[in-house]
């Protein structure tokens, strides 16, 4: 059989979608026509044909990502399956190895992807660096232990209409955080603004202060019959809550609460780091569950350390494993930050931290620390360099990422 690795054509792309119809069971549409067709350009494709019929497609979707005050190139790895008869010899490698090297091509650092199955691509050294955080309460349960009222006032409003506040307020929010995208247009519509009949139509509420200025909004939906109670049968699903202070955060909780008739509340892609649960009298009533976000690799350790923001300036050096996917990386890259700015070079200097790159995407973003992967033994340093590389890679806030791709 002869294998061919090249991205699809645009005559080709019926195919890509009707493999994606098939491997994917028909969750983002079947036949050519499928989510995976329409919402991938053929530039964006990297294929496995066989004896010139396409048996594997992958796709990467150029994004911007934060980091930690900075924007950063990242390639969107999604749309990624092959064909049964297929499977098992070797093509999902061959396409991961040729995106890859694409992406470092192309300027693109690191790369992300919501995994099917973890198993898949940790082998391939992807870490999971965020988490979703599932809540479902009752609006009767929306009590603050310490009486605060909010000062912010709250009103719901027409999502087109008031699309570039809610635009302004997400930008402002994500500026200094870490693995939030740009949203282009397109994100925002098949996301957070998606129409979907059976939850109802996207509502929108903005906080405004007393001032009259904006800080906060939510996004969520509202549909009646989702509940078994006989006079609270509504639920509500919130998509995001967006929020510059906590006024404004405890004020769109309170307008949330206010919805008498919703029997259920929930939230299925909540922040790790979300505020709520020290705010309520019962914490407990969120019954909140963790799940797995986000899939994160590094592509190229050195564009990395110097694009990404920091909060302490320093110098360390930080030693890779060897990894034959992407073999420019391996090696001692030294890291050196002044005024939260990095500047990153190889170098033929002894290593102050060794670790491989699965474990650097989990410290880079700031779900690990080093001490903790140090414990765990995935990261080998001295006490001081530990101390340091903790320092170093700290984030103003749990990375986190709302949308899917």
């Amino acid at each position: 059989m002869a294998t061919e690795i090249r991205p699809a054509h645009e005559d080709e792309m019926g195919d890509f979608g009707r493999i994606g119809g098939y491997v994917y069971g028909g969750s983002f549409g079947d036949g050519p026509d499928s989510l995976n067709a329409t919402a991938n350009r053929a530039e964006w494709t990297v294929c496995a044909f066989v004896d010139g019929r396409m048996a594997a497609m992958f796709a990467t979707i150029p994004f911007t990502m934060r980091a930690v005050g900075n924007g950063i190139p990242m390639g969107g790895i999604t749309s990624v399956g092959t064909l049964p008869e297929f499977r098992r010899q070797g093509l999902s490698r061959k396409l991961m190895t040729q995106a890859l090297s694409d992406m470092h091509e192309n300027g693109q650092s690191v790369t992300s992807l919501w995994a099917s199955q973890a198993a898949i691509y940790q082998r391939y050294q992807f870490a999971m660096t965020t988490v979703l955080r599932d809540y479902t309460i009752d609006t009767v349960d929306i009590r603050f232990h310490d009486g605060v009222e909010a000062e912010s006032q709250v009103r719901q409003v027409t999502p087109g209409e008031h699309f570039d506040t809610i635009k302004g307020l997400y930008i402002k929010f994500i500026a200094d955080r870490m693995c939030y995208l740009h949203r282009s247009g397109v994100l925002w519509r098949n996301n957070m603004l998606e129409e979907i009949a059976e939850d109802g139509p996207t509502q929108v509420a903005i906080s405004y202060d007393t001032d009259g200025t904006p800080v906060g909004y939510a996004i969520y939906t509202l549909r009646s019959g989702k509940v078994n109670h006989n006079s609270r049968s509504q639920e509500l699903k919130i998509r995001e809550i967006i929020w510059l202070n906590i006024d404004a955060y405890r004020s769109l909780w309170q307008f949330i609460a206010a919805h008498d008739l919703v029997g259920r509340i929930s939230w299925r892609n909540a922040p790790v780091d979300d505020p709520i649960a020290e705010l309520l009298a019962e914490p407990r009533l969120l019954h909140a569950q963790d799940r797995e976000g986000l899939w994160f690799r590094i592509v190229d350790v050195v564009g990395a350390l110097a694009s990404r923001g920091y909060m302490s300036d320093g110098e360390i050096k930080i030693g890779i494993d060897d990894d034959r996917l992407t073999p420019w990386n391996n090696g001692v890259v030294k890291l050196n930050i002044s005024a939260g700015a990095g500047i990153a070079e190889k170098t033929d200097a002894t290593a102050d931290i060794e670790l491989s790159l699965k474990t650097l995407a989990s410290l880079y973003t700031g779900f690990r620390s080093a001490r903790d992967l140090a414990n765990w033994g995935l990261l080998r340093g001295d006490e001081k360099s530990v101390g340091l590389a903790d320092l170093i890679f700290k984030t103003p806030a749990s990375p986190h990422c709302p949308d899917h791709f």
